[in-house]
Formats: structure tokens, C-alpha cells, sequence
């Protein structure tokens, strides 16, 4: 009998994964989460940091060229690539990188609910580092700064895909908007209900944008340190946007959370039993997600 957790994760694509080197304690490398996707019988991954460009990690591991999955990565706006800088996204994307995500743990909205919420459950550093400055991409006149058209000229001419981050709902409306308006065609809102706080208005906003909605596992997954809502609030959210703007990605690779792919088989069980069917499941964990890498 055919493993119905199993056939929904054929080809699959984790948008999301975490792994180290990092400052942040991490439980696997990139090498490892590539050989536990093909394992699971994933398409691709990409790897993420919040400190460094992820592109250079994997071509010194020589990553995504054998038979396994294929490894992107791409580079996260905060202070130590230097913030909205047009000159480290370039030699993101023209060394292969594939997302830009705007400021996560440097934005203000970030550093505002950090405050606001000193128990917020996300990762500690092991290193001592300087604080995050807050990078905003509006400037004292309430518009996008020069390097934030820049930045999007750059995703253009690669067809990269443009994140949000961890920036506030206005600030994502304010550059996806203008995203549009210079051509960019793929871009992802991550975790909205986390940090970002958004609405399921916002949320149908940045969809009627183009935008593809991405819900984190490890938020919703026992076993995660990081859980936050049971999976009513997931399918919720879903249903908000529809499952033709929804993707599901990991956000997982740190210690003492579950590995990347046992959270998908977890949570894609708990939805196939909760009543929602196959294809739609497909189509957040395969289609989308390829779609937006330009696999599918």
C-alpha cells in the first residue's frame, strides 16, 4: 500500500531550511539536510542564515550537482552583509543565489516584538555579537530608500525571489508593491501570524500581489521548541489565502528541534487526517514552491 504522507512529499520543496554554520545553535549542516530531502525524496531545498549569504556554503560543499535534491541559497538584508545592500545582493545572485530575504532579525519590527515579548521563542545566539541596528527600508519621509529599488532592479535581472522577512505588514505592502511595479515575479511573505503579525487581509493583499504565503512547520509541530498555534491556525491561515498562495516550508535545522523532513511527514500526516486532501497538499509542498525556485 502506497504511504499517502509519502506520495504528497514526492518531489517536495523546503523554502525554508536552517542549517549551520551559524552563530545560532544549529543541528545539521547543509550537506546533511540535502542528503535527509533526498532521503525524504524532495526536489530541493534552500538553506538560509540571518548572518551570511548561504551561496558560498553550499558551493564549498559542492551541493545540488550530484543526484540528490537540489540546494539554493540566497542572502538575508541584516547588519552584518551590511542591511539593504544592492552590492551583497549582486554577488549573491550572480554566484547562484536564489531569494533575497528583506531584514528578518534586523528589522524593526523584529527588534520591537523581541522587546515587547523578551521569552520570543527564536533561536540564541552562542557567539557574542554586537545588537541588531534596526534596518528599516522607509526613509524620514515615509519612502522606500534609493537601495531598496536597487535591490529590486537586482532580483529583475536575476528573477530571483523577493522575501519579506521579518519586516511589518506596512513595509512588506510597501515594497511589494513597488516589487510589481518594476517587474519582479516572485516573491514570499514568511510566517505572517510570526513576528510580522499579519491579518488575513494583509495576507490576501500580498497574494493579490503575487505573493505566495509561507507558513512554518516547527510552529505548529509538538515537538518544536518553537510551537506557537496547533493546526486549526494553519488551516485556518489556509484557508484564508486558498492553497494556491499557501506553500509550507520547515524553518527548521536548529538544536533540539525536530530534523527538517520528520516535521514534514508530521504535519502533512496531521492534515492528510484532518480532512485535507492530497492535491491541495501537493500543491503547497510541490507546485508552488517549484514554481517559485522555476523548477516547475
Amino acid at each position: 500500500m502506497t504511504d499517502p504522507v509519502a506520495k504528497v512529499l514526492e518531489g517536495a520543496v523546503d523554502l525554508h531550511v536552517h542549517p549551520a554554520p551559524s552563530p545560532m545553535p544549529r543541528r545539521i549542516d547543509a550537506a546533511e539536510a540535502a542528503q535527509l530531502a533526498g532521503e525524504a525524496g524532495f526536489e530541493a531545498i534552500v538553506v538560509k542564515s540571518h548572518h551570511h549569504s548561504t551561496v558560498t556554503d553550499i558551493m564549498a560543499l559542492g551541493l545540488g550537482n550530484g543526484s540528490g535534491p537540489q540546494v539554493f541559497g540566497g542572502v538575508a538584508l541584516n547588519g552584518q552583509v551590511g542591511g539593504l545592500n544592492p552590492r551583497a545582493v549582486e554577488l549573491c545572485l550572480k554566484m547562484g543565489g536564489r531569494i533575497v530575504w528583506f531584514p528578518t532579525i534586523a528589522s524593526p519590527k523584529h527588534i520591537e516584538h523581541h522587546h515587547a515579548h523578551p521569552n520570543l521563542k527564536f533561536p540564541k545566539l552562542t557567539i557574542k555579537l554586537s545588537p541588531e541596528a534596526p534596518i528599516d527600508v522607509l526613509d524620514e519621509h515615509g519612502q522606500l530608500k534609493p537601495e531598496v529599488h536597487q535591490i529590486l532592479e537586482l532580483i529583475v535581472e536575476h528573477d530571483a525571489i523577493l522575501a519579506s522577512g521579518h519586516m511589518a505588514p506596512d513595509r512588506i505592502t510597501a515594497v511589494f508593491e513597488a516589487a510589481r511595479e518594476a517587474g519582479v515575479k516572485r516573491m514570499l511573505v514568511n510566517h505572517p501570524n510570526f513576528v510580522i503579525e499579519g491579518t488575513y487581509e494583509d495576507a490576501r493583499h500580498w497574494a493579490s500581489l503575487g505573493a505566495y504565503i509561507e507558513h512554518s512547520l516547527c510552529m505548529y509541530d509538538d515537538r518544536s521548541t518553537f510551537k506557537n498555534w496547533e493546526l486549526d491556525t494553519l488551516v485556518d491561515w489556509i484557508e484564508a489565502v486558498g492553497p494556491e498562495r499557501s506553500i509550507l516550508a520547515s524553518d527548521l535545522g536548529q538544536t533540539e528541534n525536530p530534523l527538517p523532513t520528520d516535521s514534514f511527514r508530521v504535519i502533512v500526516n496531521g492534515l492528510l487526517e484532518g480532512g485535507m486532501g492530497e492535491a491541495k497538499l501537493r500543491t503547497m509542498v510541490h507546485q508552488n514552491p517549484g514554481e517559485l525556485l522555476g523548477l516547475a
